[in-house]
């Protein structure tokens, strides 16, 4: 019985192994096709950075060619003028801060002194920490002036460690004579900017880096 024509006459199977090459290839195609995009992009990034350093190249080469221009444009005898201007500041803040000033203390005695009490002689002496010594000498009309006086230095703040001494009575009016030796405050005599007659008269005092002496004579008021 012959077979119909739609039955092979034989049966060959197909192969797995060939099946699964083709999957082999198709995955390595995919992999390569990755690869290329990284290699591309790397190499963007390349030519990116070598255009940026290109261009930061030339901005440093045109910014220097500027820099050296405005160099020679400047005036080397207006640059000493600055510098000598700056050093001649910081020389008179300098000499400013450690500047004693003493308006400040004659201020304030002047407010503690009462009227029929007055210093015959005065002496400060500025120590190296800043603080001043005051060696005073004067004559109070009577011991309640006196002691007036010594209650106005001790609640003062400024004037610490009052201490009057070598108390003398003159039987003519009955007048105490006295000897002052205080401590002064440094902001007491610290200097604060002054108008400048003030400024003036600083300026001609005569100073040390250890200590400065002041001696400046009262005028008495007339004792009652």
């Amino acid at each position: 019985m012959a077979l119909p024509p739609t039955i092979p006459t034989s049966f060959v199977p197909y192969s797995a192994s060939a099946s699964a090459r083709r999957y082999r290839t198709d995955y390595g195609n995919a992999f390569q096709f990755f690869a290329y995009g990284v290699f591309a992009l790397a190499v963007v990034l390349a030519l990116a950075v070598f255009a940026y350093g290109r261009i930061l190249a030339a901005t440093n080469v045109a910014q220097d060619a500027e820099l050296a221009k405005i160099e020679a444009s400047i005036d080397p005898t207006t640059v000493e003028g600055f510098v000598r201007l700056r050093n001649r500041l910081v020389s008179g803040k300098s000499l400013l801060n450690n500047h004693p000033a003493f308006s400040g203390f004659f201020a304030a005695v002047g407010k503690l002194l009462p009227a029929n009490a007055r210093f015959s002689a005065l002496a400060l002496v500025q120590d190296a920490g800043g603080g001043a010594k005051l060696e005073a000498a004067g004559v109070a009309k009577s011991f309640n002036v006196l002691a007036v006086m010594s209650n106005n230095f001790a609640t003062d703040g400024n004037i610490k460690d009052a201490i009057f001494s070598n108390l003398v009575i003159n039987p003519k009016d009955n007048s105490v004579g006295f000897s002052l030796s205080a401590t002064l405050s440094p902001k007491l005599i610290a200097f604060v900017a002054a108008p400048p007659v003030a400024a003036g008269t600083s300026g001609g005092s005569t100073a040390t880096s250890s200590s400065a002496t002041t001696s400046a004579p009262v005028v008495p008021p007339p004792l009652p």
